[in-house]
């Protein structure tokens, strides 16, 4: 194989396993067969880039532990992170309808959206809350496996085809029109941004500060998950939950046969137990 040919060469179902087997250990990522195709064109680019023989090589060099930087840039580029505003509007109407509105007397009412991708989902939680409760009494954690579009989410900027989402009222009061280079562009206004922590979160290692959250928006995350990772990635996720506070999952998932501190309210949506 020759070093042009990477981006279109197929990497072998002996490889495949391989990456397989290291994303699903490091990450909880399960890649399905018919991602194959996704994992050559996307690493394909690396290994033509870094001069390697070949998908074998990349892989011994990711597994190695040698360069976190590109292991870090290889789930960038494999992980999907395909989300927009306001997406299963339904959480955000129970948000801003009960559970904002009930919110502890005498401290924040914390929320961590754990699966933020480029960032929509937490800048939707953010203007609902600051609609709600104004600038104080809630806090806001967001977090993605991906540092990359982490990055993304933190500066708030979006092209103007990705809003259609946004409630007019909202934006108009938390986002602003971009001008000039920005020409077509909305960013996410300074204020609002500066009430939202970002950070790079592994559901597998879920750091200790994670913890007595009210509300935790785990949305279309766990179908990338085979079933032991996603009981294991569920249960730490209730451990950093206040009895009685909420779990959100996507409308597809599905905690069928596991035994969690969680009951259900309604499709999708959660409370954990004593």
């Amino acid at each position: 194989m020759t070093q042009t040919d990477h981006a279109g060469h197929i990497v072998s179902d002996a490889d495949f396993r391989l990456f397989q087997r290291l994303f699903d250990d490091s990450i909880g990522l399960n890649l399905t067969s018919h991602k194959k195709l996704l994992l050559s064109g996307r690493l394909g680019k690396r290994v033509a880039k870094l001069g390697l023989s070949g998908f074998h090589e990349y892989y011994q060099h990711l597994a190695s532990g040698k360069d976190p930087e590109e292991f870090q840039l290889a789930i960038d580029l494999i992980t999907t992170h395909e989300t927009f505003f306001f997406r299963e509007n339904h959480h955000f109407h129970l948000l801003r309808d009960k559970i904002a509105p009930e919110a502890p007397s005498g401290r924040n009412l914390r929320v961590w959206s754990a699966a933020c991708s480029t960032g929509e989902e937490a800048w939707s939680i953010a203007m609902v809350l600051r609609h709600v409760l104004g600038v104080t009494g809630w806090t806001l954690v967001a977090s993605d496996v991906s540092r990359s579009v982490v990055v993304k989410a933190a500066r708030g900027l979006y092209a103007m085809d990705r809003i259609s989402g946004i409630p007019p009222e909202y934006l108009k009061a938390y986002c602003l029109k971009g001008q000039k280079e920005y020409e077509g562009m909305l960013l996410v206004e300074r204020s609002l941004r500066d009430m939202v922590d970002f950070h790079t979160v592994n559901l597998l290692e879920i750091p200790p500060e994670f913890k007595e959250f009210d509300v935790v928006f785990l949305r279309n995350v766990i179908i990338y998950f085979d079933a032991p990772t996603k009981e294991r990635v569920l249960r730490s996720v209730c451990q950093t939950i206040r009895p009685d506070g909420w779990l959100l999952l996507g409308h597809s998932e599905s905690l069928a046969g596991m035994d969690l501190p969680l009951r259900q309210i309604r499709p999708s949506v959660y409370r954990r137990t004593n």
